[in-house]
């Protein structure tokens, strides 16, 4: 298991974890044995308390596993709690197997509204690029790194030029695709407590990064 270096943050920090579905969307997707809620919300708490332990703030945008939450509201309470990051968690369906980093490079609208703002868009490109580094170093050899990628990528964000929980958001924010929960092997190393701690342990290094790169 990777083992988390030990660091201490000299500012005070705040990061808003967002486990995802169930939203508006639907309930996400499933493995054979484990639904993408479940494996989302074991690794976002695994997440908090090392954040904490580190002397992070976090704020969840949920309060239990099944709780339904729409995306415009996740992204509020990132935007209320003025995160230094809001980080997205879930596990993709396709062919493929591995993780994958998603962030707005352009504005997209949905209910006619548009966003993110010129300013934030401008910030993300590096905050990206930092934080999926240090994911891609934390996951080596466990999962494949699909990469760094436009939400332009993605079903939703092809069709409003940018997903809806980074439309409405008006702090810095990226999305993990954290496996393929369709393919087996990827669902095996998730489903286990060790592989949702090894998870868990990358995702808080790279939100260091993206936050306190010098750290």
């Amino acid at each position: 298991m990777l083992v988390l270096a030990s660091f201490v943050l000299s500012l005070p920090l705040t990061v808003c974890i967002d486990p995802g579905h169930p939203s508006e969307v639907g309930e996400g997707t499933a493995g054979n044995n484990v639904s993408e809620i479940h494996i989302a919300w074991a690794v976002a708490k695994k997440l908090e308390t090392i954040l904490e332990q580190k002397h992070v703030r976090v704020v969840l945008t949920k309060h239990s596993e099944n709780q339904f939450v729409k995306n415009m509201e996740r992204s509020k309470i990132a935007n209320d709690c003025n995160a230094n990051l809001f980080v997205r968690l879930h596990c993709d369906s396709s062919n493929g197997s591995g993780f994958a980093t998603y962030y707005p490079d352009r504005q997209g609208t949905v209910r006619g509204f548009t966003g993110p703002s010129p300013e934030l868009l401008e910030k993300l490109g590096p905050i990206a690029k930092h934080f999926h580094a240090s994911l891609h170093d934390g996951l080596k050899g466990f999962l494949k790194d699909n990469g760094l990628m436009s939400d332009i990528k993605t079903a939703v964000g092809s069709k409003q030029g940018a997903l809806t929980g980074s439309i409405y958001s008006h702090v810095p924010v990226v999305l993990v695709e954290m496996c393929v929960l369709t393919n087996p092997k990827d669902e095996s190393l998730v489903s286990s407590d060790a592989g949702q701690q090894r998870l868990a342990e990358a995702l808080a290094r790279a939100t260091v990064s993206a936050i306190s790169p010098d750290k």
